[in-house]
Order: C-alpha cells, then sequence, then structure tokens
C-alpha cells in the first residue's frame, strides 16, 4: 500500500492512467420526482431571486459531500494494469457527512462509457424535447420572439433546436423540471429565413412590379424604348426628324383630289411666306375620312416624306393604358415635343379610339376616353394655342366622332377618300403591277372594270394572290386567268378541287346558276353578267358575276324597276330548279337569295317610299346607335295595323318578282337547257360566251 498523500489524485495516479470519479449520491429528496417550490410566473427568467435558489439548491447538494485523501496502490511495473481500489476512510467524527458513504468506487474506461439517451443532431422533434426536459436532460432554453422556435442547452453543453407548437402546458412543464427559460429580444423565430421572409421577398415583388410597369410603360425594353419608373405618362409617338418612309405622292394613285388637299399642306409647310403675304394661315389640323382600305395611312406616310419636317406618329389606342389620367398626360407629353420642334406634323391614326362623342355609351361617370378627348381639344386650340403644329388624323368612322373635334380651328379640312372608280383603279393596278411579270393578254382596263367597289388595298391584294398562284403553277408570267382566279378567290373563296359532285348535283346547281344569269341577263336597265361557275366555292356551290354600274355605286342612286329585277335575278334560282325538276324537288339553295330579297322589298316600303299604300312615309326603328348618344333599343314607331300592311306589301312585291322571273324562264327554256348544258361541260363561262347564246337564241329582253 502507498503512503496517503495530502492531494487527491497524486501525479503518480494519473500517469498509472486510472480515473477515480468522486460523485456524492443526491438523496432522493432532492431528484427531480420531488417538486421544488418554484412559481409558475413567467417573470421568473427574469427574477434574481430565482436565480438564487437555484444556485442554493445546487450548492446545499453538491457540497454536501467531503472530499477525502485516498491511498492508492500504484501499479506493478511488469504486470499489466489492473483495477485500482479505492478504500473509503472512515468519516471524521468533526465533519461527519451522510453522503460519504455514497462515492462511486469504480471508474469505468472513457471508451466503455454507455452512450447519451439524448437525441442526436441540431434538430429535435418536440416528443424528443418533451422527453429530454421531463428526464432533466435540459439545462435551459431561449425561446424565440414569436414563440414559434427555441434553442436548448442539454446538461451535457449540447445545443439543438425545436419547433414550437401551440402548447399551452409547456411553460408549466419546464418549470416544474427546474429549466432555465428565457426569451429572445432581436432575433425572429425563423431566424434568416424570417429575415429573408420580412425583408427579402417584399423587396423582390416590388422590384418585380417596378419591372413590370416600366417594361409595359415604356421601360427599358420595352415597346416604348427607354424611360422611368414613370414613363407610363408619356406618349409613345414614333418621331422622326428628317422622315424616311420610303413613300411618296407619286406612290399613291388613285385618290387625285385627297392628294391636292394634302400637297397644298406640304406646300404650306414649305413655301410658307406665298400663303401669309395674303394673310391666309396655315389649316391646324386635317381629317381623313373614308372606308377601310382607300389609302388614308399611305397619304399620312406621303405626307410625311415629301413635307421635310419633324414627323411624329402614333395610334389614338396607344392614349388609353389601364390608369386613369394617362390618356391626358400623353397627349399633353406628346404636344410639348412637337411644339419644341415646330413646325412639324402630327399624325394619329383611328383617331375614333379616343374621339368618340362625349357622354355617349353604356358606362357611366368618369370615362378616361373624355378626359384624354378634352385634353386634345385643348393642345389643338385652346388658350394656348399650337401655332407651328399641324394635326392629321385618320379614321373609318367619322360618325362618331366628337362634333366640338370637327369644328373649324382645330381639324379644319376634312378630306374625303373614296373607292376609286375606274380610272383610278387602272393607276392603282398600274403601281403594284410594278416589277411583276404581266402576260400580253392582261388587261388592266379590264381587270378595273371587273373590280367596281375595290378599294386600294383590295387591288394590291388581287395582285399579289395572281402572283402566288402563277409561282404555284410555276409560270414565267402572271395571265389573265390567273388576276381573274384570283379575283373569284378574294369574292366567294378558295375553289373546292378535291369535292366531289355528282352529276345530279351538277346539273342541279347548272340549271340553278342558269336561271339566275337569263334572268338577269333578260331584265332591261340591269348589270351585264360577268361570268357564270358551278365550281363550287367557300360556301357556294356555284356563282354567276355581274358587273355593277360605276356610276350607280359612284352615285349610290337605285331606281325602282332596278330593285325590283334584283328580286326577280335573286329569285332566278329557285325557279329555274321549280320549273325543271318540279315544285317537290326544289332545293334549299335559295335560302341567301331569300334572305336578299327580303331585305330589298322591305327596305323599299319602309324607307324608299316605293309603296303605294304607305306612301312616302319612312317608317321604322327611331332608336340608333347607343355610342353616339342614341337609344340602345330600336322602338316601333308606327301601329299593329300598319305592320300588317308593311308585311302585305313586302310580299306583293316578291310575289311580283317570282312571277316575272317565272315568265321569263318558262318563254326561253330553250336558253336555258344550253346555257345548263354549257355549264356542265365546261363548269365556267365568261361573260362573252354567254351572250352568244341570246345571239343564236334571238332573245328578247323583259317587258313588263
Amino acid at each position: 500500500m502507498a503512503t496517503p498523500t495530502n492531494s487527491l489524485i497524486s501525479p503518480q495516479f494519473l500517469s498509472g492512467g486510472t480515473l477515480i470519479l468522486i460523485a456524492p449520491r443526491i438523496p432522493k429528496s432532492f431528484r427531480s420526482d420531488r417538486k421544488l417550490p418554484f412559481p409558475k410566473s413567467a417573470a421568473l427568467s427574469k427574477s434574481s431571486n430565482s436565480k438564487a435558489a437555484f444556485t442554493a439548491a445546487a450548492a446545499l447538494v453538491f457540497c454536501s459531500a467531503t472530499p477525502q485523501a485516498y491511498a492508492v496502490d500504484a501499479p506493478a511495473p511488469a504486470a499489466p494494469p489492473a483495477p485500482v481500489q479505492a478504500e473509503l476512510p472512515k468519516p471524521s467524527p468533526s465533519t461527519p457527512s451522510p453522503f460519504s458513504q455514497n462515492i462511486v468506487l469504480n471508474a469505468p474506461d472513457p471508451l466503455t462509457r454507455p452512450a447519451s439517451d439524448l437525441p442526436e443532431g441540431s434538430q429535435w422533434r418536440y416528443s424528443e424535447f418533451l422527453n429530454a426536459v421531463k428526464k432533466g436532460k435540459v439545462e435551459r432554453v431561449r425561446f424565440s420572439k414569436d414563440g414559434s422556435f427555441l434553442q436548448l442547452t442539454a446538461v451535457d453543453g449540447r445545443r439543438a433546436a425545436v419547433v414550437v407548437p401551440n402548447d399551452p402546458d409547456l411553460i408549466d412543464i419546464l418549470a416544474m423540471n427546474g429549466v432555465d427559460i428565457s426569451v429572445s429580444e432581436g432575433e425572429s423565430g425563423n431566424g434568416l429565413f424570417g429575415f429573408i421572409g420580412n425583408l427579402i421577398f417584399p423587396a423582390l415583388a416590388l422590384g418585380g412590379l417596378f419591372l413590370l410597369f416600366r417594361r409595359a410603360q415604356g421601360g427599358p425594353g420595352g415597346p416604348g424604348g427607354l424611360g422611368g419608373p414613370m414613363d407610363f405618362g408619356r406618349s409613345k409617338s414614333k418621331f422622326q426628324e428628317v422622315p424616311e418612309t420610303g413613300v411618296t405622292f407619286a406612290d399613291v394613285a388613285g385618290a387625285d383630289q385627297a392628294k391636292l388637299e394634302l400637297q397644298e399642306v406640304v406646300d404650306f409647310l414649305k413655301n410658307p411666306d406665298k400663303y401669309t403675304a395674303l394673310g391666309a394661315k396655315i389649316p391646324k389640323g386635317c381629317l381623313l375620312v373614308g372606308p377601310p382600305g382607300t389609302g388614308k395611312t399611305l397619304l399620312a406616310r406621303a405626307v410625311a416624306g415629301e413635307a421635310g419636317v419633324p414627323f411624329f406618329s402614333c395610334a389614338a389606342s396607344e392614349f388609353v393604358e389601364l390608369f386613369v389620367g394617362v390618356g391626358a398626360s400623353r397627349v399633353r407629353d406628346l404636344f410639348e415635343k412637337a411644339k419644341s420642334k415646330a413646325p412639324c406634323i402630327v399624325f394619329i391614326d383611328e383617331i375614333d379610339a379616343v374621339g368618340r362623342q362625349r357622354g355617349a355609351g353604356l358606362g357611366g361617370g368618369n370615362d378616361e376616353r373624355e378626359q384624354t378627348i378634352n385634353q386634345l381639344l385643348t393642345e389643338m386650340d385652346g388658350f394656348s394655342g399650337n401655332s407651328g403644329v399641324i394635326v392629321l388624323a385618320a379614321t373609318n368612322r367619322p360618325d362618331v366622332l366628337d362634333s366640338a373635334l370637327l369644328r373649324p380651328g382645330r381639324f379644319d379640312r376634312q378630306v374625303t377618300v373614296d373607292r376609286p372608280d375606274v380610272a383610278g383603279r387602272v393607276k392603282i393596278l398600274q403601281v403594284h403591277s410594278r416589277g411583276k411579270a404581266l402576260a400580253k393578254d392582261v388587261d388592266l382596263e379590264k381587270i378595273s372594270r371587273r373590280t367596281p367597289g375595290f378599294t386600294g388595298a383590295d387591288l394590291q391584294n388581287l395582285m399579289n394572290e395572281a402572283a402566288i398562284l402563277a409561282a404555284r403553277r410555276d409560270l414565267k408570267e402572271i395571265s389573265k386567268d390567273e388576276i381573274s382566279d384570283a379575283l373569284e378567290r378574294i369574292i366567294a373563296g378558295p375553289e373546292k378541287k378535291n369535292a366531289v359532285v355528282s352529276e345530279e348535283k351538277k346539273k342541279l346547281v347548272a340549271y340553278h346558276e342558269a336561271g339566275h344569269a337569263l334572268v338577269g341577263a333578260l331584265m332591261p336597265e340591269y348589270d351585264p353578267v360577268a361570268k357564270i361557275s358551278i365550281i363550287p366555292r367557300g360556301q357556294a356551290g356555284g356563282l354567276t358575276f355581274f358587273a355593277p354600274s360605276e356610276e350607280r355605286l359612284e352615285s349610290g342612286l337605285y331606281s325602282r324597276s332596278y330593285l325590283e329585277n334584283q328580286m326577280a335575278v335573286a329569285l332566278g334560282g329557285r325557279v329555274a330548279e321549280e320549273v325543271i325538276f318540279g315544285v317537290d324537288n326544289v332545293t334549299t339553295g335559295a335560302s341567301n337569295d331569300f334572305m336578299q330579297v327580303s331585305r330589298v322589298a322591305r327596305q323599299m316600303v319602309e324607307k324608299f317610299g316605293f309603296s303605294k299604300k304607305i306612301g312616302q312615309v319612312a317608317i321604322g326603328g327611331s332608336g340608333g346607335n347607343p355610342f353616339l348618344g342614341q337609344q340602345m333599343s330600336s322602338q316601333k314607331d308606327y301601329s299593329m295595323a300598319t305592320a300588317d300592311i308593311v308585311d302585305g306589301e313586302v310580299r306583293e312585291l316578291v310575289e311580283r318578282a317570282y312571277s316575272r322571273a317565272k315568265h321569263i324562264l318558262t318563254t326561253h327554256i330553250d336558253i336555258l337547257h344550253r346555257l345548263a348544258q354549257l355549264l356542265i361541260e365546261k363548269e365556267s363561262v365568261d361573260g362573252e360566251e354567254f351572250m352568244s347564246l341570246f345571239i343564236d337564241g334571238k332573245a328578247e329582253l323583259y317587258v313588263a
């Protein structure tokens, strides 16, 4: 036995590699199964008295056992290490200790120490956390500010995080098990994720909206080019200091009167002294009015190419946006730019988008369009004026424009760009034939006579379709056949080449179309037949083309006899079916003809005054366009007795037209048979070949 030393563990013992643990045995009365007197107040974690009570209890437990010196046998040098036994000396009478009998005598090797029963990892489940608390394995907890998260410190020094559900008994459980409780003052329960959710995500949302507004309203990369975040109030007009549209007045054909009016405006800009010397003032505005496709925008481009002054162009629809007040702001911005570049031209296309009559429509309240047109009226001829700025505008709906917009001083001139006449169509065809190889059999004048009512855009499309057909057929030139086929394609639709038509149906369609053509040819003062075809196109099984009078189209004046002839021609197809195939074998092919006949007959009675019983009285609905400030619904302004008379007059006109058509076809039934047979053989007959049948058959015009 070695001699006792004054120290608890001698250096020789430490060098021997054996560890002695001195652990006082804690009485049962101090273990966790006995409830310490601990208030349940939330202020315990902050109370200094509570902390002092815990400190005193710990001192009482761990200081009750007095450590004593031990005599330890040193291991023999040659023998293997043996377990060291520590002898417990008898307690001194002067320092009695009831806990000294509970000293652990054997110290196990650290490698064979049992594993901790605490959960692994830095994130514990809530159930694991509660079990550790009840076993006394948790020393302290620190709640997040919102109480949804806590960080714990175990008795062995490990730390972990726990997501806390809504448990009202948690504080009581922690307090009863002696766990130190505290609350974080400056951190959120989610830590970095909470910071990202509270700051980064809203910032990203605001940034996305910011970029969206810049892109949609003219920001970088948007349609409006570069701009700031408030560019939605700026004009999106396209500006050209030296316009290079590639279009001059030489490229505009078929609108000579409109060109003359606009050439005068251009000359005013180039030579103002010639006009100001006589006291003339430059027009402030010029409104181009006409049907779609007549060349209004083309004329504006020609003005830009000829004027030699700065040119602003925009569409009226660009003024009105989602936000209230944007339209007026953009009008102000447009005219501010224009005044800084005066003299200049501002072109507004489709001005009816913002120039509609104020107070009209089905909505109420403050209309954004009304604010826009009010600002436009002020800029064009307001208190400050717009000297040096000429406004060109185009519309195909002059009837919906506000009267204040059309008065002199704003739009001083209204230039009508109408459909071209025969000479105008020839010039337009010459323009659109440039660069196209035409065959020698192409006669542009004949084409212009076959295309009454065609606009410049229609004629351009006609020549383009003819060129496509020639290329499809591997031709080097465009012949009259391609132009004729393209014309029929535009009017009636593409040809159904793969349609399987039986001989019976072909015969029926041939007699139907022959009936139309024969009645039309024998009616006095009616349009001549241009072509007859039984080739299916679009929704039609066959077509009969007439060449309308140019004079009637331009004047818009139709006589009563012409309208009666038109009804008889429309009914000629059904009459031919009835005469040849019988009443029981007629078809629904004349349904569209009946609609046309009914419309013409009712207009003759209600609007044109062609009825003896009704007289020269216009009857019908008194309503109008609701967008012109008029009534939305149409209300009849005549009695039921008058309605019966109108129906009787309409029926009488239709029956008279039917009788005339039947008389013509039964009288010239031999020509009807010859024409139908020719159509069955050739499928299409032109006007010249058709007229030869009348010369051979010696047909006479119908006389009422």
